[in-house]
């Protein structure tokens, strides 16, 4: 079985890095606590702690990786909430056991080293769902 834990974060899409710092960061007086390259998913993402979880600023690093043509088709803003599970296995089983749409059957790794998989926002009500486990886990 396994448990929910906490919204880990929510990921903002974004075109212009600088130009979403100067508001998450400056403005609102957020830490940026580091920017890291996720070669993985073409992306480079800002990581700004807020009490236990996370605003991140994605900005896709190639023209055609998924999150440059979400970006394209629909301009940026919300891309996905974040839930952080403590078995990532045991909960894909049991979504596939109850005909939950994936677009990840399997973990993939995140920012991080990180297990992720994402589920369908078909299958979300139109939400990105991505659901994370860190290889410590964490409270």
């Amino acid at each position: 079985m396994f448990s929910i834990l906490k919204i880990h974060h929510v990921a903002i899409l974004v075109d212009d890095l600088d130009d979403a710092l100067s508001f998450w960061r400056d403005a609102l007086k957020l830490e940026l606590e580091h920017i890291e390259d996720v070669s993985g998913q073409e992306s480079l993402v800002a990581f700004l702690p807020v009490s236990g979880s996370e605003i991140e600023l994605v900005k896709p690093t190639s023209s055609d990786s998924g999150v440059a043509k979400y970006l394209a088709k629909r301009g940026p803003g919300m891309h996905h909430i974040c839930m952080q599970v403590d078995d990532l296995d045991a909960c894909l089983t049991h979504l596939k056991k109850n005909d939950v749409r994936l677009i990840n059957e399997e973990p993939v790794t995140g920012a991080g080293g990180s297990r992720v998989a994402f589920v369908h926002p078909e299958a979300a009500h139109g939400v990105l769902v991505e659901l994370y486990e860190v290889g410590v886990k964490e409270n």
